[in-house]
This record gives C-alpha cells, structure tokens and sequence, in this order.
C-alpha cells in the first residue's frame, strides 16, 4: 500500500508539474486563468515545476528502496500538508479560487492524512513498499 501511495502521488504530482514548466504562458491561462507574462514569471513556474520534480524523484526511490521509504513518506506528508496550508491560509486572506484549485486543496489534504496513516501503521524499523 505504501508503495501505491508514492507513485500514486508521483504519478498525479507528475502531470502538474509538466503543467506548470513545459509550456506556462499557454497551458495555464487556459488551466487556471493565470497570464504568466515575462521571463521572471516564467522562471518562477519552471522552479516550482523542477521542485515537485525532485520530489517526485525521492517518492518514486522510496517506492522501490525500503531503505527510503520512510524518508519518502515523511516528505510527501509534509509536502502536502505544506501546499495545503498555503492554500487554506490563501483562501481566508484572498477568497475562494478557482474550483480547480480547491479540488487540489482537498486532494493535498486526503493525501497528507493517508500518508499519516502509513506513518502510524507499526511496522519495522522501515516501512515495507
């Protein structure tokens, strides 16, 4: 189950970060009626795009190195948690955003609290994948 829960997340993860690097001034005018104008923009979603890459990186190692799995975990919750805090606090400062945006605040949250759960299975000294 853990091993699902990683890629899983790598997988979803994956799809937005293309989303946001790949092509910014066109994919999320359209996405999320963002206009990203100017090379500054564009660099600042490419970063976010090679950050959730990276993290993608560690979720799939943990996937299939027990060795990191735990490590892996513990990053993907405070990722998540992290991302949803932002948006919660966004929400009570600046209002409701698009609706695509609250989906992902949901989804950062079920995922956070279903990685806990691995968390607290017992276990070994190292989650199983």
């Amino acid at each position: 189950m853990t091993r699902f829960y990683l890629l899983f997340s790598a997988a979803g993860l994956f799809v937005i970060a293309l989303s946001y690097g790949i092509a910014p001034a066109t994919i999320l005018p359209v996405a999320l009626n963002v206009s990203v104008e100017g090379t500054d923009l564009t660099h600042i979603f490419r970063a976010i795009m090679g950050l959730y890459l990276g993290m993608i990186v560690l979720w799939v190692l943990g996937a299939f190195r027990a060795n990191l799995t735990w490590v892996a975990v513990i990053a993907e919750v405070t990722f998540m948690f992290g991302l949803a805090l932002g948006r919660v606090v966004s929400i009570v400062i600046d209002g409701m955003p698009s609706m695509l945006l609250v989906v992902y605040a949901v989804l950062e949250i079920a995922m956070g609290l279903w990685g806990v759960l691995i968390l607290k299975k017992p276990v070994s000294p190292r989650l199983e994948p």
